[in-house]
């Protein structure tokens, strides 16, 4: 009996990575990078054609899974403004994801109330679906009218 489950389990362990490929890993972020919406000067600190908010916003914890079919987890904590007379709190902004592949954008359709405290999840399919290999991704976190609030940080 213990040879014949022993058996199951090696076939079903053989036969597992098939669904796994299937829901492999497209890009993974971990840790995050608050706006800040000016570089120098009165230059403004445009990311691939996304303005960032207008005042300084800050992170404390991002983290961001991207599946080859376009299935995006993201776990946001204390998105806040950094600055301005509402600093400390969340402006009540809600909040999408943006993955840009090569300078072409995919977007979850819907946005998500930020917390008092900035904390958010989104858990949503990017439109359109990624492509496999995602060159050169960045992944920002945006506002509802499409203004940059955060910045993924790529995990290798």
């Amino acid at each position: 009996m213990a040879n014949k489950i022993f058996a199951v389990a090696l076939l079903l362990g053989i036969f597992s990575p098939l669904p796994v490929l299937a829901q492999s890993h497209l890009v993974r972020f971990e840790g995050g990078i608050g706006s800040q919406p000016l570089r120098s000067g009165p230059a403004v600190n445009v990311v691939h054609g996304v303005n960032p908010g207008g005042q300084p916003w800050v992170i404390s914890r991002l983290s961001a899974d991207v599946r080859v079919d376009g299935r995006i987890s993201v776990v946001g904590l204390g998105l806040l403004l950094g600055g301005g007379n509402g600093i400390g709190t969340n402006g009540n902004q809600k909040v999408r994801a943006r993955l840009i592949c090569g300078g072409v954008a995919h977007n979850t359709p819907n946005v998500v109330d930020l917390e008092a405290n900035g904390d958010f999840r989104i858990e949503e399919e990017l439109t359109p679906v990624p492509p496999n290999p995602c060159a050169s991704p960045v992944l920002l976190i945006v506002s509802e009218g499409g203004n940059w609030f955060a910045a993924g940080i790529q995990k290798p």
